[in-house]
């Protein structure tokens, strides 16, 4: 599933909507078909809750790979004149954040850690950590966020939020100063990066978008309208400097 989400969500921030998904499925020896089923069940129903046709691909087992492998290649449409870029970022925008930071390393580090999270931060947490895996796909902000007049998107990836505000930046070729108080993250995020030892801030997000607008306030309020969690955590400058202040 998340080679569809992580796909589509790759189409969404250029604001255009995913429509067609080929696929290429490599196997390592040794794996059965009820593995292969698996994985065929996971894909399918993602991609019919993004409304996403698999329209190709090719499937194989191979010597090459010892793990399972899924390349995926994302098809989308949009009107030329809306196509919105990581590189539009202009000095005053606000600098919104959608979901919450970290999102996708919460889910796949409490998938891969269950039975040592659990007696360090709690059942309760961990299964709240694994659900968050629900909340990859970026295709629904994107298109209100393109819709509504969006200067620049780009959904938050290996880096987090800290590497994404870097290549926003130098995209635009602009600064962005950001606020670390005001960039929502996860109680269940912050109880497992803090026993790991990991900066949330630079934990893969997939799942997050990073959008520049010029009415932030405005953007916001119509992805809270729509069920999506948002929050301004910042702005673009004219400076080139990326600066994320802390608290006192």
């Amino acid at each position: 599933s998340l080679a569809v989400y992580v796909s589509c969500n790759d189409i969404a921030s250029c604001g255009a909507e995913p429509v067609g998904l080929i696929s290429t499925i490599l196997l390592p020896a040794g794996t059965t078909e009820k593995e292969l089923d698996t994985i065929m069940t996971q894909m399918s129903k993602a991609a019919a809750e993004l409304n996403v046709e698999i329209i190709g691909g090719h499937t194989e087992i191979t010597n090459a790979v010892n793990r399972v492998v899924v390349i995926s290649t994302v098809l989308g449409k949009i009107t030329r004149d809306k196509l919105v870029t990581t590189s539009g970022a202009r000095p005053g925008d606000s600098i919104i954040l959608t979901k919450w930071a970290g999102v996708e390393g919460t889910a796949i580090i409490a998938g891969e850690k269950e039975s040592e999270l659990v007696g360090q931060v709690g059942k309760e947490t961990v299964e709240k950590a694994k659900e968050l895996i629900s909340s990859i796909s970026v295709v629904k902000e994107g298109l209100i966020a393109a819709e509504f007049g969006a200067s620049a998107m780009h959904d938050v990836t290996e880096g987090g939020v800290l590497g994404a505000l870097w290549e926003m930046a130098h995209a635009s070729d602009v600064g962005i100063v950001v606020y670390e108080h005001m960039v929502p993250i996860k109680v269940e995020t912050l109880c497992i990066a803090k026993y790991f030892g990991i900066d949330p801030l630079k934990l893969i997000s997939s799942g997050c978008m990073l959008i520049a607008c010029k009415d932030g306030e405005g953007l916001v309020e119509k992805l809270e309208s729509s069920g999506i969690n948002a929050a301004i955590i910042g702005k673009v400058t004219e400076d080139k400097k990326c600066l994320l202040v802390t608290p006192d």
